[in-house]
C-alpha cells in the first residue's frame, strides 16, 4: 500500500506542478469589460493558435489527473484513518 501512496502523491505533485504552469503559460487577456467584449470579437473572428490549444488540452488533462490523483488518495485514506500527531 506505501508504494501506491507515493505513486499516487508522485502523480498529484506533477499534475498540480504541470497544470500551475500551463496556466501561467496562458496568454493574458484584458480585465475590463471592453476588453472582454473586443476580445471575444477578436478571437472568434480570427481563431486560436495551435499552441494555445494545445495549451488548453494540457491544462484541461492535468486538472483531471489532478482530480483523479485526490479522489485516489480519498480512498486509499478514508476519513479517519490517519492519526493526528502531535
Amino acid at each position: 500500500m506505501f508504494i501506491v501512496l507515493v505513486i499516487v502523491l508522485i502523480v498529484w505533485f506533477l499534475s498540480a506542478l504541470v497544470m500551475v504552469l500551463s496556466i501561467l503559460f496562458h496568454s493574458s487577456k484584458g480585465t475590463g469589460l471592453s476588453d472582454i467584449i473586443a476580445g471575444q470579437v477578436y478571437s472568434n473572428i480570427s481563431g486560436t493558435s495551435i499552441i494555445e490549444k494545445n495549451l488548453d488540452r494540457i491544462t484541461i488533462v492535468s486538472a483531471v489527473v489532478f482530480l483523479l490523483a485526490i479522489l485516489a488518495l480519498m480512498i486509499i485514506y478514508p476519513q479517519g484513518t490517519i492519526a493526528a500527531t502531535g
